[in-house]
Protein backbone atom coordinates (compact mmCIF):
# COMPACT_ATOMS: atom_id res chain seq x y z
CA UNK A 1 0.00 0.00 0.00
CA UNK A 2 1.62 3.19 -1.09
CA UNK A 3 2.15 5.68 1.95
CA UNK A 4 0.35 9.12 1.60
CA UNK A 5 2.06 12.41 1.04
CA UNK A 6 3.04 14.35 3.96
CA UNK A 7 0.50 17.15 3.06
CA UNK A 8 -2.18 14.55 2.94
CA UNK A 9 -0.94 12.95 6.03
CA UNK A 10 -1.32 16.20 8.28
CA UNK A 11 -4.36 16.82 6.79
CA UNK A 12 -6.16 13.86 8.07
CA UNK A 13 -4.51 14.62 11.41
CA UNK A 14 -6.09 18.07 11.85
CA UNK A 15 -9.19 17.23 10.35
CA UNK A 16 -10.28 13.85 11.86
CA UNK A 17 -8.54 14.76 15.62
CA UNK A 18 -11.41 17.68 15.65
CA UNK A 19 -8.50 20.21 15.91
CA UNK A 20 -10.40 21.75 12.83
CA UNK A 21 -13.36 21.38 14.61
CA UNK A 22 -12.43 22.95 17.23
CA UNK A 23 -10.86 25.85 15.58
CA UNK A 24 -14.50 26.47 14.41
CA UNK A 25 -15.71 26.40 17.19
CA UNK A 26 -13.22 28.90 18.83
CA UNK A 27 -13.55 31.56 16.13
CA UNK A 28 -17.44 31.07 16.55
CA UNK A 29 -16.47 31.89 20.35
CA UNK A 30 -14.51 35.07 18.97
CA UNK A 31 -17.08 36.16 16.58
CA UNK A 32 -19.71 36.33 19.15
CA UNK A 33 -17.24 38.67 21.67
CA UNK A 34 -17.29 40.91 18.95
CA UNK A 35 -20.47 42.09 20.37
CA UNK A 36 -18.77 43.67 22.96
CA UNK A 37 -14.76 44.46 21.63
CA UNK A 38 -13.81 45.55 24.88
CA UNK A 39 -13.54 41.96 25.71
CA UNK A 40 -10.36 41.16 23.44
CA UNK A 41 -11.66 38.51 21.20
CA UNK A 42 -8.73 37.04 20.71
CA UNK A 43 -5.75 37.58 23.04
CA UNK A 44 -7.04 40.34 25.70
CA UNK A 45 -8.75 39.15 29.46
CA UNK A 46 -11.00 37.38 29.41
CA UNK A 47 -11.73 36.96 25.95
CA UNK A 48 -8.61 35.06 25.00
CA UNK A 49 -9.12 32.79 27.90
CA UNK A 50 -13.06 31.99 26.60
CA UNK A 51 -11.95 31.36 23.34
CA UNK A 52 -9.36 28.83 24.86
CA UNK A 53 -11.83 27.17 26.84
CA UNK A 54 -14.08 26.49 24.33
CA UNK A 55 -11.09 25.24 21.77
CA UNK A 56 -10.06 22.90 25.12
CA UNK A 57 -13.44 21.54 25.69
CA UNK A 58 -14.35 21.02 21.64
CA UNK A 59 -11.23 18.96 21.71
CA UNK A 60 -12.18 16.90 24.45
CA UNK A 61 -15.64 16.49 23.92
CA UNK A 62 -15.26 15.29 20.22
CA UNK A 63 -12.01 13.01 21.03
CA UNK A 64 -13.66 11.14 23.74
CA UNK A 65 -16.37 10.51 21.25
CA UNK A 66 -14.21 9.14 18.56
CA UNK A 67 -11.96 7.20 21.24
CA UNK A 68 -15.05 5.65 22.63
CA UNK A 69 -14.36 1.58 22.77
CA UNK A 70 -17.27 0.21 20.83
CA UNK A 71 -16.67 2.73 17.96
CA UNK A 72 -13.32 1.25 17.38
CA UNK A 73 -15.50 -2.57 17.12
CA UNK A 74 -17.04 -0.88 14.08
CA UNK A 75 -15.90 -1.98 10.49
CA UNK A 76 -14.56 1.30 8.77
CA UNK A 77 -15.78 0.30 5.50
CA UNK A 78 -15.09 3.16 2.82
CA UNK A 79 -14.97 5.93 5.89
CA UNK A 80 -11.44 7.19 5.97
CA UNK A 81 -12.30 9.36 8.35
CA UNK A 82 -13.39 6.36 10.78
CA UNK A 83 -10.51 4.24 9.33
CA UNK A 84 -7.96 6.82 10.59
CA UNK A 85 -9.82 6.85 14.21
CA UNK A 86 -9.08 3.20 14.71
CA UNK A 87 -5.89 3.64 14.17
CA UNK A 88 -4.86 6.64 16.09
CA UNK A 89 -7.15 5.59 18.81
CA UNK A 90 -4.42 6.21 21.57
CA UNK A 91 -3.21 9.79 20.30
CA UNK A 92 -6.92 10.75 20.38
CA UNK A 93 -7.04 9.50 23.86
CA UNK A 94 -4.22 11.49 24.72
CA UNK A 95 -5.51 14.57 22.89
CA UNK A 96 -8.26 14.43 24.80
CA UNK A 97 -6.49 14.25 28.19
CA UNK A 98 -4.74 16.93 27.30
CA UNK A 99 -7.54 19.06 26.07
CA UNK A 100 -9.02 18.08 29.62
CA UNK A 101 -6.27 19.25 31.64
CA UNK A 102 -6.10 22.40 29.55
CA UNK A 103 -9.41 23.32 30.19
CA UNK A 104 -9.31 22.33 34.08
CA UNK A 105 -6.69 24.71 34.25
CA UNK A 106 -9.10 27.28 32.72
CA UNK A 107 -12.28 26.40 34.36
CA UNK A 108 -10.79 26.65 38.28
CA UNK A 109 -8.60 29.46 37.49
CA UNK A 110 -11.40 31.55 36.01
CA UNK A 111 -13.80 30.80 38.46
CA UNK A 112 -16.40 28.88 36.12
CA UNK A 113 -17.49 26.66 38.90
CA UNK A 114 -19.88 29.42 39.87
CA UNK A 115 -21.88 27.93 36.81
CA UNK A 116 -22.41 24.77 37.41
CA UNK A 117 -26.06 24.58 37.61
CA UNK A 118 -25.92 26.22 34.29
CA UNK A 119 -22.42 24.00 32.63
CA UNK A 120 -23.26 20.50 34.34
CA UNK A 121 -26.18 19.99 31.61
CA UNK A 122 -24.86 21.05 29.05
CA UNK A 123 -21.35 18.96 29.58
CA UNK A 124 -23.77 16.21 30.19
CA UNK A 125 -25.56 16.57 26.78
CA UNK A 126 -22.23 16.68 24.99
CA UNK A 127 -20.35 13.85 26.70
CA UNK A 128 -23.10 11.22 27.06
CA UNK A 129 -24.34 11.90 23.23
CA UNK A 130 -22.92 8.94 21.72
CA UNK A 131 -22.57 6.62 25.11
CA UNK A 132 -24.69 3.93 25.70
CA UNK A 133 -27.07 4.72 28.05
CA UNK A 134 -29.08 1.49 28.24
CA UNK A 135 -30.24 -1.43 25.70
CA UNK A 136 -33.44 -1.42 23.12
CA UNK A 137 -34.36 -4.44 21.06
CA UNK A 138 -31.13 -6.04 21.91
CA UNK A 139 -28.98 -3.17 21.01
CA UNK A 140 -27.16 -0.31 22.91
CA UNK A 141 -28.55 3.11 22.81
CA UNK A 142 -27.81 6.99 23.07
CA UNK A 143 -28.81 10.16 22.88
CA UNK A 144 -27.88 10.22 19.72
CA UNK A 145 -30.52 7.37 18.39
CA UNK A 146 -33.69 9.29 19.79
CA UNK A 147 -35.62 9.81 16.95
CA UNK A 148 -34.86 13.29 14.80
CA UNK A 149 -32.93 14.05 17.90
CA UNK A 150 -29.63 14.38 17.53
CA UNK A 151 -28.98 17.46 14.50
CA UNK A 152 -31.18 19.68 18.07
CA UNK A 153 -28.53 18.29 20.37
CA UNK A 154 -25.95 19.01 18.45
CA UNK A 155 -27.20 22.82 17.22
CA UNK A 156 -27.98 23.55 20.98
CA UNK A 157 -24.89 22.95 22.74
CA UNK A 158 -22.76 24.05 20.05
CA UNK A 159 -24.73 27.36 20.22
CA UNK A 160 -25.23 27.50 23.98
CA UNK A 161 -21.11 27.12 24.27
CA UNK A 162 -20.13 29.49 21.54
CA UNK A 163 -22.70 32.50 22.16
CA UNK A 164 -23.34 31.07 26.15
CA UNK A 165 -19.97 31.25 27.68
CA UNK A 166 -18.81 34.63 26.44
CA UNK A 167 -22.07 36.05 27.75
CA UNK A 168 -21.13 34.33 31.21
CA UNK A 169 -18.23 35.74 31.35
CA UNK A 170 -18.70 38.90 30.34
CA UNK A 171 -21.56 39.21 32.49
CA UNK A 172 -24.00 40.75 29.43
CA UNK A 173 -27.84 40.47 29.62
CA UNK A 174 -28.53 37.36 27.74
CA UNK A 175 -30.87 39.49 25.11
CA UNK A 176 -27.89 41.31 23.95
CA UNK A 177 -27.22 37.85 22.17
CA UNK A 178 -30.24 36.59 22.07
CA UNK A 179 -30.54 37.34 17.85
CA UNK A 180 -26.73 35.69 17.86
CA UNK A 181 -27.75 32.47 19.52
CA UNK A 182 -31.00 32.26 17.47
CA UNK A 183 -28.97 32.81 14.60
CA UNK A 184 -26.18 30.27 15.10
CA UNK A 185 -28.76 27.99 16.17
CA UNK A 186 -30.26 27.97 13.01
CA UNK A 187 -27.31 27.76 10.95
CA UNK A 188 -25.58 25.13 12.83
CA UNK A 189 -29.12 22.97 12.79
CA UNK A 190 -28.63 23.48 9.07
CA UNK A 191 -25.25 21.96 8.84
CA UNK A 192 -25.90 19.02 10.99
CA UNK A 193 -29.05 17.89 8.73
CA UNK A 194 -25.85 17.72 5.88
CA UNK A 195 -23.78 15.13 8.41
CA UNK A 196 -27.49 12.98 8.88
CA UNK A 197 -26.65 12.66 4.93
CA UNK A 198 -23.34 11.65 5.47
CA UNK A 199 -24.99 9.31 7.80
CA UNK A 200 -27.98 8.03 6.23
CA UNK A 201 -26.93 4.43 4.97
CA UNK A 202 -25.73 4.08 8.83
CA UNK A 203 -28.56 5.79 10.70
CA UNK A 204 -30.98 3.43 8.60
CA UNK A 205 -29.42 0.20 9.47
CA UNK A 206 -29.11 0.93 12.88
CA UNK A 207 -33.02 1.83 13.00
CA UNK A 208 -32.14 5.84 13.77
CA UNK A 209 -34.81 7.53 12.63
CA UNK A 210 -33.59 11.18 11.16
CA UNK A 211 -34.37 13.66 9.21
CA UNK A 212 -33.11 12.45 5.80
CA UNK A 213 -34.61 8.61 6.90
CA UNK A 214 -38.33 10.20 7.35
CA UNK A 215 -38.06 13.39 4.64
CA UNK A 216 -35.78 11.28 2.26
CA UNK A 217 -32.03 13.29 1.42
CA UNK A 218 -33.85 15.98 -1.22
CA UNK A 219 -36.50 16.57 1.28
CA UNK A 220 -33.48 16.91 4.28
CA UNK A 221 -31.51 19.43 1.82
CA UNK A 222 -34.78 21.82 1.30
CA UNK A 223 -34.74 21.84 5.17
CA UNK A 224 -31.36 22.45 5.46
CA UNK A 225 -32.21 24.96 3.03
CA UNK A 226 -35.10 26.50 4.89
CA UNK A 227 -32.60 26.87 8.18
CA UNK A 228 -30.20 28.26 6.69
CA UNK A 229 -32.49 31.09 5.03
CA UNK A 230 -33.75 31.65 8.49
CA UNK A 231 -30.45 31.98 9.69
CA UNK A 232 -29.56 34.85 7.24
CA UNK A 233 -32.52 36.53 8.06
CA UNK A 234 -32.11 36.49 11.44
CA UNK A 235 -27.92 37.50 10.89
CA UNK A 236 -29.64 40.93 8.72
CA UNK A 237 -32.25 41.44 10.94
CA UNK A 238 -29.89 41.98 13.99
CA UNK A 239 -27.71 44.32 12.00
CA UNK A 240 -24.52 42.08 10.98
CA UNK A 241 -23.04 43.31 7.83
CA UNK A 242 -24.88 42.09 5.18
CA UNK A 243 -21.48 40.91 3.21
CA UNK A 244 -20.59 39.03 6.72
CA UNK A 245 -24.12 37.27 6.82
CA UNK A 246 -24.55 36.70 2.83
CA UNK A 247 -21.24 35.23 1.78
CA UNK A 248 -21.24 32.64 4.34
CA UNK A 249 -24.96 32.02 3.37
CA UNK A 250 -24.10 31.56 -0.28
CA UNK A 251 -21.38 29.00 0.65
CA UNK A 252 -23.52 27.13 3.01
CA UNK A 253 -26.22 26.91 0.45
CA UNK A 254 -23.64 25.31 -2.03
CA UNK A 255 -22.74 22.70 0.32
CA UNK A 256 -25.91 21.88 1.44
CA UNK A 257 -27.27 21.93 -2.18
CA UNK A 258 -24.16 19.40 -3.17
CA UNK A 259 -24.80 17.13 -0.15
CA UNK A 260 -24.48 13.49 -0.77
CA UNK A 261 -23.72 10.51 1.21
CA UNK A 262 -21.41 9.08 -1.02
CA UNK A 263 -19.03 12.24 -0.61
CA UNK A 264 -15.29 11.96 0.34
CA UNK A 265 -14.73 12.73 3.71
CA UNK A 266 -12.95 16.06 3.04
CA UNK A 267 -16.50 17.34 2.29
CA UNK A 268 -17.52 16.85 5.09
CA UNK A 269 -14.95 17.32 7.66
CA UNK A 270 -12.48 19.75 5.92
CA UNK A 271 -15.94 21.84 3.71
CA UNK A 272 -18.87 21.57 5.54
CA UNK A 273 -17.41 22.08 9.09
CA UNK A 274 -15.25 24.91 7.63
CA UNK A 275 -18.46 26.86 7.13
CA UNK A 276 -18.60 27.61 10.41
CA UNK A 277 -14.75 28.63 10.28
CA UNK A 278 -15.89 31.35 7.12
CA UNK A 279 -18.91 32.51 8.60
CA UNK A 280 -16.86 33.34 11.94
CA UNK A 281 -13.90 34.77 9.99
CA UNK A 282 -16.38 37.32 8.22
CA UNK A 283 -17.46 39.29 10.97
CA UNK A 284 -13.53 40.37 11.43
CA UNK A 285 -13.44 41.37 7.72
CA UNK A 286 -16.15 43.18 6.90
Amino acid sequence: MLRRPLPLRLLDAVLYSSAWLAAAAAAQTAATLRLWPAAGAWGGAPGGRVVALVFAATLLVYNLDAALPFKHREPAGASGRKAWQQRHRGALAGLAAAAALGGAYLFFSDGWWHYLPLLVPLAALALLYSWPLGRWRGRPVALRDVPLLKVFLIAGVWSLITVGLPVLALHRPWAEAQGLLDQRFLLVLALAIVFDIRDYGRDRAAGTRTFPGVLGVPGARWLSLALLAGAVALGLWRGAAPLAVLLPGVLAAAVIAAAEESRGDYFFALITDGVLLVQAAAYFIF
